[in-house]
C-alpha cells in the first residue's frame, strides 16, 4: 500500500502518517529529508524525533531517497517519508541543474515496485498566491508535478487540514 499524505504547515499530516505507521503493525522506518540548516529547523526536527517511537529506526537522506527506500523497503516494514517538499528543495538548491529530474525519474521507477507500506508526507504549496521569484515559482510547479505524478501510483492519497483527514483517493482505515 502505497499513501501520499498531503497538507499545509501544521495541518496534522504528519501525525497522521506517524499513526498510520503504528496501526500497521509492521517495523517502522522513518525516512527524514530535512537538514538542519538554522536552529529554527533543528527545533523542528527535535520536536518530530520527541514524538515519535524510540524503537523505529530513523534514515536520514536528504537527496538519494530512491536509493534509500530500495535499500529499506520490506514486505515486513512500513516506511514513512517526511517530507517530500524539503527533499525537493534539497535538490533544487545544488548548482546541478539536472538532480531533481534524475532523482525524481529513480523516486517514480521505485515507488512502483517496492514491497510492504509506504507512507508519503508533503506539503501542498499550491493553493495560495504565485511566488514572485523564479525559484519559489519553480519550487511550486515542480512540488505540483511530483505530487501529480506520485498521486497516480498510490492506492491512497489524502489531504489533512485542521487535523482532519479527507481521503482524496482510496479510503482512510
Amino acid at each position: 500500500m502505497r499513501t501520499l499524505i498531503l497538507g499545509g504547515a501544521r495541518s496534522g499530516k504528519s501525525a497522521l502518517a506517524e499513526r498510520l505507521a503504528v496501526d500497521s503493525g509492521r517495523e517502522v522506518v522513518y525516512v527524514a529529508t530535512a537538514q538542519a540548516g538554522d536552529a529554527e529547523m533543528t527545533a523542528r526536527i527535535a520536536h518530530h524525533r520527541a514524538r515519535r517511537p524510540h524503537q523505529w529506526l530513523c534514515v536520514e537522506e536528504p537527496i538519494h531517497l530512491a536509493g534509500m527506500l530500495r535499500e529499506y523497503a520490506r514486505e515486513d516494514r512500513c516506511i514513512l517519508v517526511d517530507c517530500l517538499t524539503l527533499w525537493l528543495s534539497n535538490l533544487l538548491g545544488p548548482a546541478d541543474e539536472s538532480s531533481f529530474a534524475r532523482e525524481r525519474v529513480l523516486l517514480l521507477e521505485a515507488l512502483l515496485t517496492l514491497p510492504g507500506e509506504l507512507l508519503l508526507v508533503s506539503n501542498e504549496v499550491g493553493l495560495g498566491i504565485v511566488p514572485l521569484g523564479e525559484l519559489t515559482r519553480r519550487f511550486v510547479d515542480e512540488a505540483g508535478r511530483l505530487h501529480q505524478a506520485i498521486a497516480a501510483v498510490c492506492e491512497r492519497v489524502v489531504f489533512v487540514a485542521a487535523g482532519l483527514p479527507l481521503a482524496l483517493k482510496g479510503t482512510l482505515p
